[in-house]
């Protein structure tokens, strides 16, 4: 269980942004992480470590959310810490929401690799492992979203 204890230590804060850029809402990015590494902890817990398993835990735990729900996702409010300039942690909100927005204009697959390319740890490797796809089809896939979300935040800043 300590191994475990660590693991969770170290993949949290990780596969949480994850699933808050894929689904724009704090609560239900909670709940999916918290019921991800339940999942993790009851099939895989005398094995070592993994975090591509618990990723593709967590998304297909996140695919399962959409089907049930649908896929009207309403970008939800994160907290953002007010200890400091309440001008800046307004700044950094806007932002952030922001850019959440300019993510949900993205495809499914698209936020999906995006989120996974931009998560710490996750090596190209491991999203080729966890999608489906090759290694070289990863990089491809997400020179060309980065690219794609570059046009859409451009124009977000015209209008």
């Amino acid at each position: 269980m300590e191994k475990f204890g660590s693991f969770y230590k170290d993949q949290k804060k990780t596969l949480f942004t994850y699933l808050m850029r894929m689904t724009g809402d704090y609560y239900l990015a909670s709940d999916i992480m918290q019921e991800s590494f339940a999942r993790y902890l009851e099939k895989y817990s005398e094995k070592l470590p993994n975090a591509a398993i618990l990723f593709a835990i967590a998304r297909n735990a996140l695919f399962d959310h959409s089907r049930i729900r649908g896929r009207n996702v309403q970008l939800g409010e994160d907290p953002v810490d007010g200890s400091g300039n309440p001008e800046y942690g307004l700044m950094v909100k806007q932002e952030y929401q922001h850019m959440l927005a300019a993510m949900q204009k993205l495809t499914e697959d698209e936020r999906d690799i995006l989120a996974l390319a931009i998560s710490e740890g996750i090596s190209y490797r491991d999203i080729a492992a966890i999608v489906g796809i090759s290694l070289e089809n990863v990089k491809v896939k997400v020179h060309r979203i980065r690219l794609k979300l570059k046009k859409i935040l451009h124009r977000g800043d015209e209008k």
